[in-house]
């Protein structure tokens, strides 16, 4: 493999140019393993960015593909239609929250991203109320990289305050207080309630990450926080959009995060594990009410379509990996995982170093005082066999699903040695 060439001209992500982090040369994946060019196996422990639910190489899957492949791999989505899409959106309007019932299919998680915004801001349009353009966000949330998307992350610890000269100004509450387990009070949700009651005449929506407020700060919240700002929002004439990109399918033990709370939103947003990991596909789904006020606006139609929109490759293997996924005794998987990690981590919340450990469903935090030599960190981690990618103060652990007892404690116990 011509690693020269890679750091010469390849620019990976959140890296520079001028100096190159390491990459290191992956010959291929299987099952929760990815093997480096050299032969040295690694535990993915990032499910490549939260998306692998069952590892790699799943035969499940790769006769998805390959069957789908026989008769189109792509087709355009205007004017056409295709059983995957169908099925699909069957299986997502089944197991989402309802009363979500309309589905629009894109090509990312920031993409989908980019259609609740627009999905929230034309339905406005569409009542007569178009001063009603404003977002409010939550400090330390993370819905993505394009503009849109960017402009409703936290504009601090959100990656993006380069930017901030060119994104649209919307509003920002603080980070939930309350942990997972704790209630929610009056005081925990006041400013936010605040920010509402003084300018909900401009604001279409709230977005958030249900529970999980991940790369902004890998937090968990109190679902009783999720409950208030449902109410809150049904008071005051705002739309709910939950980011479920990262949380979606199981992550932190529900099969949607907003299960937690018992509320479902008006927008809903879907990506990463949505084809298990083997290809980009994301869904933004809607209510009826959301769906029918945009339609019957100016336009009368919604104003989006991405070229590869519904690619039927996508459709297909986004099927198989769902019926994968609830066929399989995954709440017990995901349960065991969280109990192991909770234990096996332990030992970190009494080092120096470490400022908290928090596990929730198949998530691992272990937050750091100071931030981490990450490329240190990670080659101490493959030299015991691991993968993370750690960033700022975090090193964390999201793996497959499908990750045996000994694999997960290789995973943790390296985490506890090089952390410790």
């Amino acid at each position: 493999m011509d690693l020269d060439f890679d750091r010469a001209h390849i620019w990976h992500p959140y890296s520079s140019l001028i100096d190159p982090p390491p990459v290191y040369p992956i010959a291929r994946a299987e099952g929760v393993h990815l093997y480096l060019e050299d032969g040295r196996a690694l535990i993915d422990g990032m499910s490549s960015w939260w998306c692998a639910l069952h590892g790699y190489n799943v035969p499940e899957l790769n006769t998805a593909l390959q069957k789908q492949m026989e008769k189109m791999s792509h087709v355009m989505f205007g004017g056409l239609t295709h059983q995957p899409a169908i099925d699909l959106c069957k299986k997502l309007v089944e197991i989402t929250p309802q009363p979500l019932q309309r589905v629009f299919l894109a090509d990312s998680g920031s993409v989908s991203v980019e259609v609740a915004i627009k999905m929230a801001l034309q339905y406005w349009h569409s009542q007569g109320r178009p001063e009603k353009n404003k977002l409010l966000a939550l400090r330390n949330g993370y819905h993505g990289d394009t503009f849109g998307a960017m402009a409703a992350c936290d504009p601090v610890t959100g990656m993006h305050h380069l930017f901030a000269g060119q994104l649209t100004q919307h509003f920002f509450a603080p980070a939930p207080r309350p942990t997972f387990n704790e209630p929610c009070e009056d005081a925990d949700i006041a400013e936010l309630q605040q920010l509402i009651e003084e300018n909900h005449g401009q604001l279409a929506a709230v977005i958030l990450e249900p529970i999980v407020q991940g790369a902004g700060g890998m937090r968990f919240y109190s679902p009783e926080y999720l409950q208030r700002v449902r109410e809150l929002c049904d008071q005051h004439e705002l739309l709910l959009i939950a980011d479920e990109i990262a949380t979606g399918f199981g992550r932190s033990g529900k099969l949607f995060a907003c299960e937690h709370a018992g509320i479902s939103p008006d927008i809903l947003t879907l990506g990463k594990a949505l084809t298990g990991g083997t290809m980009t596909l994301a869904a933004t789904l809607c209510t009826d009410k959301v769906a029918e006020g945009i339609c019957r606006g100016e336009a009368g139609v919604f104003m989006h379509g991405p070229t590869f929109m519904g690619n039927p490759l996508a459709c297909a293997v986004s099927n198989a990996s769902i019926d994968l996924l609830l066929s399989s005794p995954w709440q017990q998987r995901v349960a065991s995982i969280e109990q192991q990690l909770q234990r096996e981590l332990a030992p970190l919340r009494n080092a120096d170093a470490v400022a908290d450990v928090r596990c929730l469903g198949a998530i691992g935090v272990v937050e750091m005082r100071e931030p981490v030599d990450m490329a240190r960190v990670q080659e101490a981690l493959i030299a015991r066999g691991v993968w993370l990618r750690p960033f700022g103060k975090l090193v964390y652990a999201m793996p497959p699903y499908v990750i045996s007892e000994q694999d997960l404690s290789q995973l943790t116990n390296a985490m506890v040695e090089v952390l410790a």
